[in-house]
């Protein structure tokens, strides 16, 4: 072993020069190529956001039944920063920041190109990143050649998170609310023509509670046959009135329960007429922002220390496999001559 290790370290220096001067020289070039003269360097500028656990601001704010009130205040939520994640790859998000910073010129890509847009989408991939961190939040991350323009585009991508997602969910309101003032009208309709069939009995029949009339007429009936007689007129007149009243008293008084029942159910469906009203007019931000996006004062890219590095080890290492090489066929050489 301490022979081997004497053989390696009179091998390095016996080729101390190249394994020393060609990793320096290589260093330099690196140093030199990653300069701005060669690679424009680019700035970094963050957004972080919390997505919402509140979607129906109805169901926040406005007094409940059949389930536990939602804490319009709450945020951080594993799944809904999944949501948050696909909203941010929407090509709409994508195609208002490219068109609102002209990012086809910004990015020097040829209009004529047949491949433009594929160019333009890889190119904004390579300078735009959403991710999930690991507390739940989401973080927009944009690189630029201008400091400014890096911390705009995050602080816009995160203005137009909550602007899609709210037009998303308005559309889903719209319709909901389309559905129950369906419904509501449906309900009315049917309430007028109960309340229109009650009214013509009251009038032509002259049934106006079953249940008191008959009572009453009864007790008169039984009253005018005794001091009367059963043959009286009045005492048949007033079992004419009772026949009348019981002909249409069952239609009477289904009819009226129908519309009792058809009165709660209003209630019901103005309820959840009132609340789709609240979530189509109004909105909620779809995330909490954590903190804006701001110009950065150091660059981001290139990392000019850990291009040299890499450079003067990986010169460093084919220099030395060169030299192996060379070595070991210069002693197959000798061997064989």
């Amino acid at each position: 072993m301490e022979y081997q290790s004497t053989s390696l370290i009179t091998f390095l220096y016996k080729w101390r020069k190249p394994l020393i001067i060609l990793p320096l020289v290589s260093a330099i070039a690196a140093a030199i190529l990653s300069g701005p003269s060669f690679i424009t360097p680019k700035y970094q500028s963050y957004v972080t956001v919390y997505a919402t656990t509140t979607n129906s601001i109805s169901k926040a704010v406005l007094p409940q039944t059949g389930f536990a009130d939602e804490d319009v205040l709450e945020f951080g939520d594993e799944e809904r920063a999944e949501q948050l994640l696909q909203i941010l790859n929407t090509d709409e998000i994508r195609d208002s920041i490219v068109a609102k910073y002209n990012l086809m010129e910004h990015y020097d890509i040829d209009p004529e190109s047949p491949y433009k847009q594929t160019e333009l989408r890889e190119t904004f991939s390579d300078n735009v990143e959403f991710r999930r961190t690991e507390f739940s939040s989401v973080e927009i991350s944009v690189l630029d050649e201008d400091p400014q323009m890096a911390a705009d585009i995050a602080n816009d991508i995160s203005r137009l998170l909550n602007k899609v997602k709210n037009r998303i969910q308005r559309e889903r309101a719209y319709l909901a609310l389309q559905i129950v003032e369906n419904s509501y009208k449906q309900i009315r309709t049917e309430e007028r023509l109960l309340e229109d069939a009650l009214r013509k009995l009251r009038v032509e029949k002259g049934v106006h509670d079953y249940e008191a009339q008959a009572a009453v007429y009864s007790e008169q009936i039984a009253m005018a046959t005794v001091e009367l007689g059963p043959d009286h007129s009045r005492t048949r007149a007033l079992r004419e009135s009772l026949d009348t009243i019981a002909k249409y008293g069952g239609r009477y008084v289904d009819m009226r329960e129908e519309l009792q029942l058809l009165k709660e159910e209003e209630i019901k469906i103005k309820t959840k007429l009132d609340q789709a009203r609240v979530d189509y007019n109004q909105s909620l931000p779809a995330s909490f922002e954590i903190n804006s996006a701001y110009p950065a004062e150091k660059k981001t890219y290139p990392i000019r220390s850990l291009i040299v590095l890499i450079s003067m080890m990986g010169t460093f290492i084919a220099t030395l496999v060169i030299i192996l090489a060379v070595s070991a066929y210069m002693d197959v050489r000798k061997k064989v001559s």
